[in-house]
């Protein structure tokens, strides 16, 4: 089973329709897959107005959850909770927030605002967080995220580390923005382990924290 909530089309800097996307997830062998198209306060209608409508389709009619959300991208800090609480308003079923990765100049805050905000599902590539963040990110039951993107995946190792120390919850997401981008079992599993999570563990990440999200999301 392969779960991925953080991929890109289109209608922001990926290169696929949101209907290929899914196709292509689904030739790949994927049970869910949210698309998590980049987006600010005022753009969030454009994107979303598309995505559930074609997650809708999908999921009816080629056998894959397909799971309408944003990332919510360089929004300032201070802004993060009211563009979460706006997404989840026009039908988003996921919201997850591009976090402080090393490779871009995010905002210093933006982890920690996306980890106080009542609407945020998943703190993408969150960099170097602090061991605080990942408390609370354990307390609010919001996921970090291991990331298969280049760059981004740099930190995986510490993210690891630091959501083992505070027993948050860890993900896996491709952040795909091409088809190569796309996650197979064998890459996934092998970019968990390259993470530092013992081999005991990796079914946690890739399946068992997959299913709780959903739960979390109420998405059977």
């Amino acid at each position: 089973m392969l779960y991925d909530f953080h991929t890109h089309t289109y209608l922001s800097d990926g290169v696929l329709s949101p209907v290929e996307l899914i196709r292509r997830a689904v030739v790949n062998g994927y049970s869910a897959i949210a698309v998590t198209d980049h987006a600010g306060l005022w753009d969030q209608d454009r994107i979303l107005d598309v995505l559930v409508k074609e997650c809708e389709v999908a999921t009816e009619d080629m056998g894959i959850v397909a799971i309408p959300g944003v990332e919510l991208t360089h929004v300032p800090p201070n802004r993060i909770a009211e563009a979460a609480k706006r997404a989840k308003s026009l039908g988003a079923q996921i919201v997850i927030v591009h976090g402080e990765t090393i490779k871009e100049p995010v905002a210093l805050g933006t982890n920690r605002a996306a980890l106080e905000s009542l609407d945020v599902d998943i703190l993408a590539h969150p960099g170097l967080l602090d061991e605080q963040e990942a408390k609370l990110a354990a307390e609010r039951g919001i996921f970090l995220e291991l990331s298969a993107r280049a760059g981004h995946s740099l930190t995986n190792g510490y993210v690891s580390h630091v959501a083992g120390l505070s027993g948050a919850q860890l993900i896996l997401n491709s952040d795909a923005h091409e088809p190569a981008d796309l996650l197979t079992e064998s890459l996934a599993e092998t970019i968990v382990l390259g993470a530092g999570i013992l081999r005991k563990d990796v079914g946690a990440v890739l399946a068992l924290n997959p299913q709780s999200l959903l739960a979390r999301l109420r998405i059977p």
